[in-house]
Protein backbone atom coordinates (compact mmCIF):
# COMPACT_ATOMS: atom_id res chain seq x y z
CA UNK A 1 0.00 0.00 0.00
CA UNK A 2 1.29 3.73 -0.77
CA UNK A 3 0.33 5.92 1.54
CA UNK A 4 0.76 9.62 0.38
CA UNK A 5 -0.20 13.30 1.32
CA UNK A 6 -3.23 15.16 -1.33
CA UNK A 7 -4.51 18.44 -1.85
CA UNK A 8 -8.18 19.04 -2.86
CA UNK A 9 -9.07 21.93 -3.88
CA UNK A 10 -12.36 23.49 -2.14
CA UNK A 11 -15.43 25.54 -4.12
CA UNK A 12 -14.18 28.44 -1.64
CA UNK A 13 -10.81 28.70 -3.15
CA UNK A 14 -9.18 26.62 0.22
CA UNK A 15 -6.84 23.30 -0.21
CA UNK A 16 -7.86 20.51 1.85
CA UNK A 17 -5.84 18.47 2.95
CA UNK A 18 -6.06 14.53 3.02
CA UNK A 19 -3.96 11.39 3.06
CA UNK A 20 -4.77 9.02 0.25
CA UNK A 21 -3.99 5.12 0.78
CA UNK A 22 -3.55 3.84 -2.13
CA UNK A 23 -3.84 -0.48 -2.52
CA UNK A 24 -3.18 -0.94 -6.13
CA UNK A 25 -5.61 -1.80 -8.61
CA UNK A 26 -7.37 -4.55 -10.57
CA UNK A 27 -8.70 -5.92 -13.71
CA UNK A 28 -12.63 -6.42 -13.89
CA UNK A 29 -13.97 -8.52 -15.91
CA UNK A 30 -14.69 -6.05 -19.05
CA UNK A 31 -11.05 -5.48 -18.92
CA UNK A 32 -10.60 -1.69 -17.23
CA UNK A 33 -8.14 -1.45 -14.57
CA UNK A 34 -9.77 -0.32 -11.24
CA UNK A 35 -7.45 1.65 -8.85
CA UNK A 36 -8.66 1.02 -5.21
CA UNK A 37 -8.02 4.11 -3.15
CA UNK A 38 -9.39 5.25 0.70
CA UNK A 39 -8.84 9.15 1.79
CA UNK A 40 -8.36 10.36 5.48
CA UNK A 41 -9.62 13.96 5.82
CA UNK A 42 -7.07 15.21 7.84
CA UNK A 43 -10.03 18.57 8.22
CA UNK A 44 -7.22 21.15 7.91
CA UNK A 45 -7.35 23.57 5.31
CA UNK A 46 -4.81 25.96 3.55
CA UNK A 47 -5.12 29.41 1.80
CA UNK A 48 -5.33 28.55 -1.75
CA UNK A 49 -3.62 31.98 -2.45
CA UNK A 50 -1.83 33.28 0.77
CA UNK A 51 -2.20 37.66 0.87
CA UNK A 52 0.08 38.04 3.49
CA UNK A 53 3.10 36.83 5.68
CA UNK A 54 0.25 35.51 8.38
CA UNK A 55 -1.45 33.18 5.94
CA UNK A 56 2.07 32.12 4.19
CA UNK A 57 3.00 31.16 8.23
CA UNK A 58 -0.30 29.15 8.98
CA UNK A 59 0.46 27.35 5.40
CA UNK A 60 3.76 26.14 6.78
CA UNK A 61 2.49 25.65 9.99
CA UNK A 62 -0.88 23.13 8.50
CA UNK A 63 2.20 21.40 5.90
CA UNK A 64 4.74 20.95 8.58
CA UNK A 65 1.73 18.88 10.78
CA UNK A 66 -0.04 17.24 7.75
CA UNK A 67 3.83 15.75 7.04
CA UNK A 68 4.05 15.13 10.87
CA UNK A 69 0.62 13.13 10.61
CA UNK A 70 1.84 11.09 7.41
CA UNK A 71 4.92 9.63 8.91
CA UNK A 72 2.72 8.57 11.80
CA UNK A 73 0.39 6.97 9.49
CA UNK A 74 3.41 4.86 7.48
CA UNK A 75 4.63 3.64 10.76
CA UNK A 76 0.85 2.59 11.79
CA UNK A 77 0.27 0.83 8.68
CA UNK A 78 3.87 -0.90 9.19
CA UNK A 79 2.78 -1.98 12.78
CA UNK A 80 -0.71 -3.16 11.32
CA UNK A 81 1.11 -5.15 8.17
CA UNK A 82 3.03 -6.73 10.79
CA UNK A 83 0.22 -7.72 13.00
CA UNK A 84 2.11 -5.09 15.37
CA UNK A 85 -1.21 -3.73 16.56
CA UNK A 86 -0.48 -0.70 19.09
CA UNK A 87 -2.52 -0.67 22.64
CA UNK A 88 -3.19 2.60 21.99
CA UNK A 89 -5.09 2.23 18.65
CA UNK A 90 -7.05 -0.70 19.75
CA UNK A 91 -8.37 1.56 22.94
CA UNK A 92 -10.34 3.54 19.69
CA UNK A 93 -14.11 3.24 19.43
CA UNK A 94 -15.65 1.34 16.77
CA UNK A 95 -18.21 3.47 15.91
CA UNK A 96 -15.98 6.71 15.85
CA UNK A 97 -14.11 5.02 13.16
CA UNK A 98 -17.07 3.69 11.36
CA UNK A 99 -18.42 7.63 11.63
CA UNK A 100 -15.16 8.71 9.70
CA UNK A 101 -15.50 6.05 7.46
CA UNK A 102 -19.18 7.17 6.62
CA UNK A 103 -17.80 10.73 6.26
CA UNK A 104 -15.25 10.43 3.45
CA UNK A 105 -18.53 9.08 1.37
CA UNK A 106 -20.60 12.33 2.13
CA UNK A 107 -19.85 13.62 -1.44
CA UNK A 108 -21.54 10.26 -2.73
CA UNK A 109 -25.06 10.90 -1.14
CA UNK A 110 -26.55 7.59 -2.19
CA UNK A 111 -23.60 5.83 -0.22
CA UNK A 112 -23.26 7.96 2.23
CA UNK A 113 -26.93 7.22 3.00
CA UNK A 114 -26.23 3.52 2.69
CA UNK A 115 -23.61 4.00 5.59
CA UNK A 116 -25.47 6.46 7.88
CA UNK A 117 -28.62 3.61 7.81
CA UNK A 118 -25.98 0.98 8.32
CA UNK A 119 -24.88 2.98 11.33
CA UNK A 120 -28.07 3.13 12.69
CA UNK A 121 -28.61 -0.41 12.94
CA UNK A 122 -25.42 -1.39 14.12
CA UNK A 123 -25.92 1.38 16.98
CA UNK A 124 -28.84 -1.30 17.90
CA UNK A 125 -26.50 -4.09 18.47
CA UNK A 126 -23.28 -3.10 19.58
CA UNK A 127 -22.67 -1.30 22.83
CA UNK A 128 -21.53 2.35 21.94
CA UNK A 129 -17.92 1.88 23.67
CA UNK A 130 -17.08 -0.86 22.29
CA UNK A 131 -13.61 -0.51 21.01
CA UNK A 132 -11.18 -2.48 18.81
CA UNK A 133 -9.49 -3.93 21.65
CA UNK A 134 -13.05 -5.89 22.00
CA UNK A 135 -13.36 -7.31 18.26
CA UNK A 136 -12.83 -10.89 17.64
CA UNK A 137 -14.49 -13.39 15.73
CA UNK A 138 -17.16 -13.81 17.76
CA UNK A 139 -18.02 -10.65 17.42
CA UNK A 140 -18.38 -10.31 13.76
CA UNK A 141 -20.82 -13.40 14.04
CA UNK A 142 -23.26 -11.75 16.70
CA UNK A 143 -23.81 -8.69 14.47
CA UNK A 144 -24.23 -10.85 11.01
CA UNK A 145 -26.77 -12.75 13.13
CA UNK A 146 -28.34 -9.45 14.54
CA UNK A 147 -28.66 -8.00 10.98
CA UNK A 148 -30.16 -11.38 9.84
CA UNK A 149 -32.93 -12.44 12.32
CA UNK A 150 -33.26 -9.63 14.47
CA UNK A 151 -33.06 -5.61 12.38
CA UNK A 152 -36.44 -4.40 11.37
CA UNK A 153 -37.09 -1.32 9.16
CA UNK A 154 -38.69 1.88 10.52
CA UNK A 155 -42.20 -0.27 9.12
CA UNK A 156 -40.90 -2.90 11.76
CA UNK A 157 -40.55 -5.16 9.07
CA UNK A 158 -37.59 -7.64 8.33
CA UNK A 159 -35.04 -6.25 6.46
CA UNK A 160 -34.81 -7.40 2.68
CA UNK A 161 -31.87 -9.25 1.24
CA UNK A 162 -30.40 -6.18 -0.39
CA UNK A 163 -30.95 -4.21 2.77
CA UNK A 164 -28.87 -7.22 4.83
CA UNK A 165 -26.36 -7.51 1.86
CA UNK A 166 -25.58 -3.71 1.96
CA UNK A 167 -25.41 -3.13 5.93
CA UNK A 168 -23.54 -5.78 6.58
CA UNK A 169 -20.95 -5.09 3.52
CA UNK A 170 -20.64 -1.51 4.91
CA UNK A 171 -19.77 -3.24 8.55
CA UNK A 172 -16.66 -5.68 6.48
CA UNK A 173 -15.60 -2.41 4.77
CA UNK A 174 -14.64 -0.59 7.83
CA UNK A 175 -13.36 -3.98 9.24
CA UNK A 176 -11.01 -4.09 6.47
CA UNK A 177 -9.93 -0.63 6.71
CA UNK A 178 -9.70 -0.67 10.37
CA UNK A 179 -7.13 -4.09 9.55
CA UNK A 180 -5.28 -1.78 7.10
CA UNK A 181 -4.76 1.26 9.31
CA UNK A 182 -3.49 -1.01 12.29
CA UNK A 183 -6.67 -0.62 14.56
CA UNK A 184 -7.23 -4.93 14.30
CA UNK A 185 -4.08 -7.61 14.00
CA UNK A 186 -6.95 -9.39 11.95
CA UNK A 187 -8.72 -8.87 8.65
CA UNK A 188 -12.26 -10.17 10.75
CA UNK A 189 -13.61 -9.23 7.26
CA UNK A 190 -12.44 -12.37 5.68
CA UNK A 191 -13.90 -14.45 8.54
CA UNK A 192 -17.37 -14.02 7.91
CA UNK A 193 -19.58 -14.60 4.86
CA UNK A 194 -21.73 -12.05 3.04
CA UNK A 195 -25.03 -12.31 2.40
CA UNK A 196 -26.66 -13.16 -0.77
CA UNK A 197 -27.80 -10.12 -3.01
CA UNK A 198 -30.97 -10.05 -4.33
CA UNK A 199 -31.85 -9.76 -7.93
CA UNK A 200 -34.20 -6.78 -8.56
CA UNK A 201 -36.76 -5.87 -10.57
CA UNK A 202 -35.70 -3.58 -13.14
CA UNK A 203 -39.09 -1.33 -14.67
CA UNK A 204 -38.74 -0.67 -18.36
CA UNK A 205 -41.03 0.22 -21.25
CA UNK A 206 -41.93 -1.69 -24.17
CA UNK A 207 -41.02 0.32 -27.36
CA UNK A 208 -44.49 0.07 -27.85
CA UNK A 209 -45.49 2.29 -24.84
CA UNK A 210 -42.01 4.65 -25.41
CA UNK A 211 -43.67 5.51 -28.63
CA UNK A 212 -46.68 5.67 -26.39
CA UNK A 213 -45.16 7.96 -24.05
CA UNK A 214 -43.57 10.49 -26.46
CA UNK A 215 -46.51 11.02 -28.23
CA UNK A 216 -48.39 12.15 -24.89
CA UNK A 217 -48.13 15.96 -23.54
CA UNK A 218 -45.75 16.13 -19.94
CA UNK A 219 -46.37 18.87 -17.81
CA UNK A 220 -42.64 20.12 -17.70
CA UNK A 221 -40.99 19.75 -21.42
CA UNK A 222 -37.28 19.90 -20.53
CA UNK A 223 -38.28 16.35 -18.29
CA UNK A 224 -39.68 14.97 -21.22
CA UNK A 225 -36.62 15.61 -23.02
CA UNK A 226 -34.68 14.23 -20.61
CA UNK A 227 -36.05 11.26 -19.90
CA UNK A 228 -36.22 10.06 -23.49
CA UNK A 229 -32.93 11.04 -24.27
CA UNK A 230 -31.96 8.61 -21.61
CA UNK A 231 -34.25 6.13 -23.06
CA UNK A 232 -32.18 6.44 -26.15
CA UNK A 233 -28.91 6.89 -24.75
CA UNK A 234 -29.00 5.02 -21.41
CA UNK A 235 -27.31 7.81 -19.60
CA UNK A 236 -27.75 8.18 -15.71
CA UNK A 237 -30.25 10.55 -14.61
CA UNK A 238 -26.87 12.58 -12.86
CA UNK A 239 -24.96 11.77 -16.02
CA UNK A 240 -28.02 13.51 -17.87
CA UNK A 241 -28.50 16.72 -15.25
CA UNK A 242 -25.16 17.23 -15.06
CA UNK A 243 -24.22 17.32 -19.04
CA UNK A 244 -22.66 20.63 -20.36
CA UNK A 245 -22.03 21.69 -24.30
CA UNK A 246 -18.55 20.99 -23.95
CA UNK A 247 -19.50 17.11 -23.29
CA UNK A 248 -21.40 16.63 -26.78
CA UNK A 249 -19.52 16.60 -29.53
CA UNK A 250 -20.90 17.09 -33.59
CA UNK A 251 -18.08 15.81 -35.62
CA UNK A 252 -19.05 14.61 -39.15
CA UNK A 253 -22.34 14.30 -39.20
CA UNK A 254 -21.65 11.91 -35.82
CA UNK A 255 -22.69 13.01 -32.72
CA UNK A 256 -21.04 11.31 -28.85
CA UNK A 257 -21.12 12.67 -25.64
CA UNK A 258 -17.57 12.47 -24.09
CA UNK A 259 -17.79 12.61 -20.00
CA UNK A 260 -17.32 11.33 -16.78
CA UNK A 261 -19.64 9.34 -14.83
CA UNK A 262 -20.44 10.60 -11.64
CA UNK A 263 -21.11 7.24 -9.93
CA UNK A 264 -18.02 5.33 -11.21
CA UNK A 265 -15.85 8.60 -12.10
CA UNK A 266 -14.82 6.42 -15.07
CA UNK A 267 -14.52 8.44 -18.20
CA UNK A 268 -16.89 7.40 -21.56
CA UNK A 269 -17.66 8.13 -25.08
CA UNK A 270 -20.94 7.67 -25.81
CA UNK A 271 -22.05 7.72 -29.79
CA UNK A 272 -26.20 8.99 -29.72
CA UNK A 273 -28.55 8.66 -32.72
CA UNK A 274 -29.27 11.32 -34.15
CA UNK A 275 -33.27 11.64 -32.82
CA UNK A 276 -31.18 11.49 -29.74
CA UNK A 277 -28.82 14.36 -30.37
CA UNK A 278 -32.47 16.44 -32.03
CA UNK A 279 -33.65 16.04 -27.96
CA UNK A 280 -30.61 18.13 -26.88
CA UNK A 281 -31.43 20.95 -28.54
CA UNK A 282 -29.60 24.11 -30.20
CA UNK A 283 -25.93 24.22 -28.77
CA UNK A 284 -25.00 27.35 -26.31
CA UNK A 285 -22.01 28.37 -24.83
CA UNK A 286 -19.43 25.47 -23.71
CA UNK A 287 -20.33 25.45 -20.08
CA UNK A 288 -24.15 26.15 -20.17
CA UNK A 289 -25.94 23.25 -18.97
CA UNK A 290 -27.60 21.11 -21.68
CA UNK A 291 -30.99 20.39 -20.14
CA UNK A 292 -31.58 23.48 -18.73
CA UNK A 293 -34.13 24.28 -15.47
CA UNK A 294 -34.28 20.63 -15.03
CA UNK A 295 -33.73 19.50 -11.41
CA UNK A 296 -34.01 16.32 -8.75
CA UNK A 297 -37.46 16.88 -6.84
CA UNK A 298 -40.65 15.58 -5.40
CA UNK A 299 -42.89 17.43 -8.38
CA UNK A 300 -40.68 16.21 -10.89
CA UNK A 301 -40.80 12.21 -9.78
CA UNK A 302 -44.57 12.81 -9.49
CA UNK A 303 -45.04 14.09 -12.79
CA UNK A 304 -43.38 11.24 -14.50
CA UNK A 305 -46.36 9.08 -12.68
CA UNK A 306 -49.03 10.82 -13.90
CA UNK A 307 -47.37 11.65 -17.27
CA UNK A 308 -47.22 7.52 -17.41
CA UNK A 309 -50.77 7.36 -16.55
CA UNK A 310 -52.12 10.09 -19.03
CA UNK A 311 -49.96 7.87 -21.55
CA UNK A 312 -52.29 4.31 -20.36
CA UNK A 313 -48.58 3.12 -19.04
CA UNK A 314 -49.56 1.16 -15.28
CA UNK A 315 -46.26 0.03 -14.75
CA UNK A 316 -44.08 2.19 -11.57
CA UNK A 317 -41.68 4.35 -13.95
CA UNK A 318 -39.07 6.43 -12.69
CA UNK A 319 -36.51 8.23 -14.27
CA UNK A 320 -34.19 5.39 -14.09
CA UNK A 321 -36.44 3.35 -15.74
CA UNK A 322 -35.44 4.80 -18.65
CA UNK A 323 -31.89 3.55 -18.41
CA UNK A 324 -33.45 0.22 -18.30
CA UNK A 325 -35.39 0.67 -21.12
CA UNK A 326 -32.60 1.74 -23.23
CA UNK A 327 -30.71 -1.64 -22.41
CA UNK A 328 -33.86 -3.72 -23.68
CA UNK A 329 -34.79 -1.99 -26.45
CA UNK A 330 -30.63 -2.76 -27.79
CA UNK A 331 -30.76 -5.93 -27.08
CA UNK A 332 -34.13 -6.53 -28.09
CA UNK A 333 -33.11 -4.98 -32.14
CA UNK A 334 -29.76 -7.03 -32.04
CA UNK A 335 -26.88 -5.16 -30.16
CA UNK A 336 -24.53 -8.12 -28.80
CA UNK A 337 -24.25 -7.75 -24.88
CA UNK A 338 -20.81 -6.76 -24.49
CA UNK A 339 -21.72 -3.27 -26.54
CA UNK A 340 -24.85 -2.84 -23.83
CA UNK A 341 -22.71 -3.32 -21.48
CA UNK A 342 -19.67 -0.91 -22.81
CA UNK A 343 -22.47 1.70 -23.59
CA UNK A 344 -23.97 1.01 -19.99
CA UNK A 345 -20.80 1.80 -18.04
CA UNK A 346 -20.87 -1.58 -16.71
CA UNK A 347 -18.28 -2.37 -14.81
CA UNK A 348 -19.06 -6.03 -14.93
CA UNK A 349 -21.30 -7.74 -17.24
CA UNK A 350 -23.23 -9.71 -15.01
CA UNK A 351 -24.89 -6.50 -13.92
CA UNK A 352 -26.08 -6.08 -18.10
CA UNK A 353 -27.00 -10.15 -18.10
CA UNK A 354 -30.31 -9.16 -16.12
CA UNK A 355 -31.51 -7.62 -19.06
CA UNK A 356 -30.44 -10.39 -21.15
CA UNK A 357 -32.90 -12.48 -18.87
CA UNK A 358 -35.76 -10.25 -18.95
CA UNK A 359 -35.45 -10.73 -22.78
CA UNK A 360 -35.47 -14.22 -23.13
CA UNK A 361 -39.09 -13.91 -20.75
CA UNK A 362 -40.21 -12.00 -23.59
CA UNK A 363 -39.00 -14.66 -26.01
CA UNK A 364 -41.08 -17.17 -24.23
CA UNK A 365 -44.48 -14.98 -23.83
CA UNK A 366 -43.72 -14.69 -28.06
CA UNK A 367 -43.66 -18.18 -28.23
CA UNK A 368 -47.75 -18.38 -27.75
CA UNK A 369 -48.14 -14.77 -29.78
CA UNK A 370 -49.39 -16.17 -32.73
CA UNK A 371 -53.53 -17.05 -33.05
CA UNK A 372 -54.08 -20.68 -32.29
CA UNK A 373 -54.90 -22.12 -35.65
CA UNK A 374 -57.98 -23.82 -37.03
CA UNK A 375 -56.74 -27.61 -37.64
CA UNK A 376 -58.28 -30.83 -39.01
CA UNK A 377 -55.69 -33.43 -38.83
CA UNK A 378 -56.59 -37.22 -39.85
Amino acid sequence: MKITLKERKLPSGKISLLIEYYKGSEISPDGKRKHIRDYENLKMNLHGNPKNAIERKENKESMELAKKILAIREAEYYQGKFDLKTTTKGIRRFFDFFREKAEERYDSPKNYGNWTAALMHFERCIPPNTTFDDIDEAFVNRVRKYIDKEARTKSDLPLSLNSKYSYFNKFKAALRAAFDEGYLALNYATKVKSFEQAESQREYLTFQELQTLANTDCKYEVLKCAFLFSCLSGLRWSDINAMTWSEVRDEDGISRVNFRQKKTDGVEYLYISNQARELLGERCAPNDRVFVGLKYSVIYNNEIVRWCNRAGVSKHITFHSARHTNAVLLLENGADIYTVSKRLGHREIRTTQIYAKIIDTKMKEAANSIPVLNLSLD
